[in-house]
């Protein structure tokens, strides 16, 4: 059996992108942060409005943020992740939802933690959890050993996030969980879906499909 869990609205309601701010604002970047803010805002705005695609934005978003830890070796990414998951995620992680997917471990279900989120952080935040506990977030691409800037693949939401899951597991997962309506194709690809304080939109589709909540 298996137990595929989204991270930010899921498991946490801190945002990994808050986390990743306040890190470089207190570690010598708040001026490159601070440049990337003010070159961002505008679109940022525009996507609040309804004038550009929310979900793409954030993409596009993650895309460029992660441009600001180029050069940074495997240790120093894995340093700044557990920076983000000590000081943003964990102290507002959700105990009910953790409790549930314990419960999972309990019964010897397989479970995933599957994000949007840069994987060093996913796996971060994994690890708090218990060993075995897989993360199946957005890649960094390395060269050299070092991140290069760039992502070595898409965003890891939606349909993209569903395929991936399949793909890890060989199949759809058994449970299924996530707040968004971004996390819809993966909570379609479950055989047991529920939504954890979804969002509107995701609330109505929900109750259509008579998926369980949590």
């Amino acid at each position: 059996m298996t137990a595929v869990f989204d991270l930010e609205g899921t498991l946490t309601a801190g945002e990994t992108w808050k986390g990743l701010a306040r890190y470089l604002k207190t570690h010598g970047k708040k001026a490159a942060y601070d440049r990337f803010f003010a070159l961002h805002l505008p679109g940022a705005l525009l996507a609040k409005a309804g004038l550009l695609p929310k979900r793409w934005y954030q993409n596009v978003w993650m895309k460029n943020l992660a441009g600001l830890f180029r050069g940074l070796d495997e240790a120093a990414l894995r340093e700044v992740a557990e920076w983000v998951v000590e000081e943003e995620l964990w102290p507002v992680r959700k105990e009910r939802v953790l409790a549930r997917l314990f419960d999972h471990l309990d019964r010897g279900h397989r479970v995933v933690l599957a994000s949007g989120t840069y994987q060093p952080v996913l796996e971060a935040f994994a690890r708090r959890l218990a060993p075995g506990v897989e993360a199946l977030g957005t890649p960094l691409e390395l060269r050299e050993g070092r991140a290069s800037g760039r992502l070595a693949g898409p965003v890891n939401v939606g349909r993209v996030k569903a395929e991936r899951v399949r793909a890890l597991l060989g199949g759809p997962p058994d449970f299924a969980y996530g707040d968004t309506l971004a996390d819809l194709p993966l909570l379609l690809s479950a055989r047991h879906p529920t939504v954890v304080d979804p969002d509107p939109r995701l609330r109505a589709e929900a109750a259509r499909r008579g998926f369980a909540r949590l």
